[in-house]
């Protein structure tokens, strides 16, 4: 079941034949560490503090994210106390929140089992999801039980971002969460785009070209000419032993860095 929450952002109108770009998250961790709390708090802003831990749903809305539109859909899961059916989540996500409660250890015990899941499903497919870490109910902090240095150790083994916020008290925090999930999915697909064919292009230099100049005749000797040179274009590619300007234009991710200058053969270089 999906449902939506809110209205689209203002200004965010767009033509029928321009869809949004879609990302879907799925919130996964052991019960009670606050999963729907953190969805309704990004979606509405609002906290609730009761709710059935039996429902799961998927909801969606339309979020700017550096600029650019997109629409965010959120799979709230269910799961009693730890991984289960997974299949319904893992084929459909492109990122994961695994939540956990700072007060609570034992849920945060149950998130690396999450973890492990998610590395050992991330082994066996071709695409890889990111993963981040949370610790919520940061507003319960003289109840802590897991120190933020055991969340960021985790994460770190697992090779996943680590943040702590409170949906009961951060909305701004939760947020930039949802939006980080948003960030790493379409640094991901950056990543994997195929490398595309390279473009060559060459400056061909002008090839000399004598241009007979006559000379005044002089007395006992016979009129000559001598060749001097001029620069003209020229069709034809010079041979290997000319001095050749070679350009290599890359794609768009292989550019972002600029490769060190490669001398390949006399007068050949790669920028």
């Amino acid at each position: 079941m999906s449902s939506m929450f809110g209205k689209p952002r203002a200004g965010g109108e767009r033509p029928p034949q321009s869809p949004l770009a879609e990302c879907n998250v799925a919130i996964l961790g052991c019960r009670g560490a606050g999963k729907s709390a953190l969805t309704v708090k990004f979606l509405t802003k609002r906290f609730i503090s009761e709710y059935d831990p039996n429902l799961e749903d998927t909801y969606a809305s339309e979020e700017l994210v550096d600029q650019q539109p997109v629409l965010l859909k959120v799979m709230d899961t269910a799961d009693q106390d730890g991984p289960g059916n997974c299949e319904r989540y893992l084929r459909w996500a492109s990122a994961f929140l695994v939540v956990y409660s700072i007060e609570d250890r034992k849920s945060f015990e149950g998130c690396q089992r999450y973890l492990e899941v998610l590395a050992l499903h991330a082994r066996g497919c071709q695409r890889r999801c990111p993963v981040l870490l949370l610790g919520n109910k940061l507003d319960m902090e003289q109840y802590r039980q897991v120190p933020a240095a055991e969340g960021m150790s985790l994460a770190s083994r697992f090779g996943c971002l680590f943040y702590e916020v409170s949906a009961c008290q951060d909305f701004a925090g939760v947020q930039h969460v949802f939006h980080e999930a948003v960030r790493e999915v379409r640094h991901q697909a950056e990543r994997s785009l195929p490398v595309r064919p390279l473009f060559i292009t060459e400056e061909r230099p002008c090839l000399p070209v004598a241009t007979p100049v006559a000379l005044p005749p002089r007395q006992g000797l016979a009129s000559c000419t001598f060749n001097t040179l001029s620069t003209v274009n020229c069709k034809e590619i010079p041979p290997v032993a000319q001095a050749k300007l070679v350009t290599v234009k890359s794609s768009r991710a292989q550019s972002k860095r600029k490769a060190p200058t490669l001398t390949l053969l006399k007068g050949f270089k790669i920028f």
